[in-house]
């Protein structure tokens, strides 16, 4: 063991271990702890320090310490003092080596044994009894990082939110089977921003790459033992940490590599957007590992139950909560998120379970965190999304963010889907949800874009399962099929599952089709779950958490129908950037442009009339059109001139049975042409007379001076 270190008396901000180019400054918070020991490693597997510091320093609850000869490189973990309490909240455990929670990089996942919890398992008296064994052996270590990196002149491409198209994907699973991306860089933060992969985004017409949890995060135990991982990646144990199985090597090279693919997708265009979890972490309950935040201060970091401090509040469904009350827990949050903007240059972030950002404590304290990220000059600039539901009560919280904030928009997903499905009495719905979701975004001040409007993303069908199976699959995942929503609102059109039925095939494709039309047909946000545009199927699991394997891969080897579907978004995608009617930042209004002229947004029955209330009450009304006139458009130019596009005519058709439309007549007159359309090829134009939409089809003209 190293003795001849030297230990100066540092400084207690900021907290992690900082290195200045001289040396390394390490501070760390706990309020309840009664000492602190700075533990350095030589080797990730090592179980035994070559060093150990006590933290001589204690500032306003921060434990600090200066090592001028410390160096970039250098692994690192902590062992805290204190009481093992649990019926007080406290479970301090100095046998147990604790992560950084300001750790910049860690070198790879726990390896689980008995040793990495704080109690004795299967000790008769549960998590009151204390286990005295070293985790360490079985840790991961923190790694002292070099800030240093060249970003030339890297930019945000800052794209506005009524143009932004949104991809969500997952930097694993997309890229480790690609055949363009070299093959040991596939699965990897550099896979992503490879050239392959760029091109097809960009091909797309995509503007933001959403990832799927990329801070470093924990493969839960009763996964592992039964081979299986944490796929999505949803329990993080670090916040700050790039994940060490997206980068080509570890002790530090995550955090360059990170920043590289940025750079890269900037370049190309591309903003970059975060799935976070600040909800929770991956120690669990009371019986869960003390890896970091549990055996550093237990109760300033979780949500306790005031009446029983041993057990956990979970409004997360995972075994804890962070607790957004305490100051020291919301600056972790937000020390990370700037971290994330400005060190890493990210774009923005999407928060899993973002109620549980809010939720305060029974004594009537709430959090502050929506108030805090509001004044933040850093954090108010970028994009925020919600995930506005836990499972908590009143859990479900869309439309009541604050303004400056987005929303998934789940209401929207289960509109769309049961409308194509063919449920009865959908239109009214359906209407708002095309035209932005006013009724549920327009009371608290907000615009169209706070809708972030999606019809499948990671959690549940895929696109190509949505139209091919009426039950969840999840029998891979080992919970006897219990996990996973129940209810899909899905319609596998005559089979379960794959079928050599050839109309049953050709009418999944046009299903399809019409689901990806209305999203980017409707006002809002468009999001794209990585994959549905190559037929990506998950075999009916509608959750693949723990799916590691061509289960959740992108198969690139793609069928003549895959191509058809991914040049299908690719027209859809120009079709919104070329016109700007279709990426209003207000909400329509349903009066008159002018004096005499058209409303902003008309809704037509089949027989060119406007609909009437006894119309939107027919519950067995199916079909519907939608008249945007071109003038319409609010999106001003770079001289800040209003632009005008074409006038444009949606026609939707959910019933099975063709549908006879009387196209509508303008003034100025003028001709119909066919722009887009999900059941036969292209007409350019269209007879003055009315036209029959096929059962179950979409079809988009745009009116022309004759």
């Amino acid at each position: 063991m190293t003795t001849n270190l030297r230990v100066w008396p540092g400084n207690p901000h900021p907290l992690g271990a900082r290195w200045d180019g001289e040396g390394v400054n390490f501070a760390l918070y706990s309020e309840h702890a009664t000492g602190v020991e700075l533990c350095l490693f030589e080797r990730p597997e090592d179980g035994e320090p070559s060093a150990v510091v006590a933290m001589p320093e204690a500032t306003d609850h921060v434990w600090h310490c200066y090592l001028p000869d410390a160096r970039p490189g250098m692994l690192y973990g902590y062992r805290v003092d204190g009481p093992y309490a649990p019926e007080q909240g406290l479970r301090f455990n100095r046998a147990k080596l604790l992560l950084d929670p300001y750790a910049f990089a860690i070198t790879g996942t726990i390896r689980w044994s008995d040793e990495l919890f704080g109690y004795r398992v299967g000790d008769p008296a549960g998590d009151r009894s204390i286990d005295e064994r070293s985790s360490a052996a079985n840790m991961p270590k923190c790694v002292i990082v070099d800030p240093a990196f060249t970003w030339g002149d890297d930019r945000p491409p800052r794209t506005p939110w009524n143009r932004t198209v949104i991809y969500e994907t997952h930097v694993r699973g997309m890229t480790i089977q690609h055949p363009g991306v070299p093959e040991r860089l596939r699965g990897t933060f550099l896979g992503l921003s490879s050239d392959a992969v760029i091109d097809h985004l960009l091909a797309l017409g995509v503007t933001a790459v959403e990832l799927m949890p990329v801070h470093h995060f924990v493969a839960d135990r009763h996964l592992v033992d039964r081979g299986l991982t944490n796929y999505w990646g949803y329990n993080s144990i670090g916040f700050f940490a790039p994940h060490v199985g997206y980068a080509t090597a570890g002790l530090g090279q995550q955090v360059s590599e990170f920043k590289s693919m940025v750079r890269a997708l900037h370049r190309a265009g591309l903003e970059v957007i975060l799935d976070v979890v600040y909800n929770h972490t991956g120690e669990g309950n009371e019986l869960g590992p003390t890896l970091s935040f549990r055996g550093i201060d237990n109760p300033t970091y979780y949500r306790l139950d005031p009446e029983d401090p041993a057990r956990y509040i979970d409004f997360t469904g995972t075994g804890n909560s962070l607790n957004l009350v305490h100051p020291r827990t919301v600056a972790l949050i937000m020390d990370s998120l700037r971290y994330w903007v400005t060190d890493m240059h990210v774009d923005g972030f999407r928060f899993d379970l973002a109620p549980v950002l809010l939720r305060g404590l029974g004594d009537g304290r709430r959090s502050a965190f929506f108030e805090v990220v509001q004044q933040d000059p850093v954090l108010s600039q970028v994009k925020l999304i919600a995930e506005p539901w836990d499972v908590g009560p009143d859990g479900y919280q869309l439309g009541r963010f604050p303004p400056g904030w987005a929303e998934w928009n789940g209401a929207y997903r289960d509109c769309v889907r049961r409308y194509w499905r063919g449920d009865p009495g959908q239109l009214p719905e359906l209407a708002s949800r095309l035209a932005g979701s006013s009724d549920i975004f327009a009371p608290s001040g907000r615009r169209t874009y706070a809708s972030v409007n999606f019809v499948t993303c990671h959690d549940g069908f895929t696109l190509e399962d949505l139209v091919s199976y009426e039950q969840r699959h999840n029998e891979a995942n080992g919970e006897d099929n219990r996990d996973g929503a129940a209810e899909n609102y899905s319609r596998n059109w005559g089979v379960e599952g794959p079928t050599s039925s050839v109309r049953i095939q050709r009418l999944r494709q046009r299903m399809k089709r019409n689901f990806l039309a209305t999203l980017f047909l409707s006002q809002g946000v468009r999001m794209l779950l990585g994959g549905d545009e190559l037929g990506r199927t998950q075999r009916g699991n509608n959750n693949a958490y723990c799916q590691d394997n061509e289960v959740s891969w992108f198969d690139w080897d793609r069928s003549p129908e895959d191509h058809e579907l991914a040049a299908f978004v690719r027209r859809l995608a120009r079709l919104v950037a070329e016109q700007p009617v279709l990426r209003r930042r207000d909400f329509f209004t349903g009066r008159p442009l002018g004096p005499e002229g058209p409303k902003d947004l008309t809704w037509l029955r089949p027989d060119g009339q406007e609909m009437q209330e006894e119309d939107w009450a027919n519950p067995e009304a199916r079909a519907l059109g939608m008249l945007l006139w071109g003038k319409a458009a609010d999106e001003l130019d770079e001289r800040g001139r209003r632009q005008v596009g074409d006038t444009l005519l949606v026609l939707l058709n959910a019933d099975p049975r063709p549908v006879p439309f009387t196209l509508p007549r303008l003034d100025p007159p003028g001709h119909w042409v066919e722009l887009l359309h999900t059941a036969r090829p292209l007409r350019r134009a269209v007879p003055t007379g009315p036209i029959s939409l096929p059962g179950q089809s979409l079809a988009v003209l745009r009116h022309g001076r004759e």
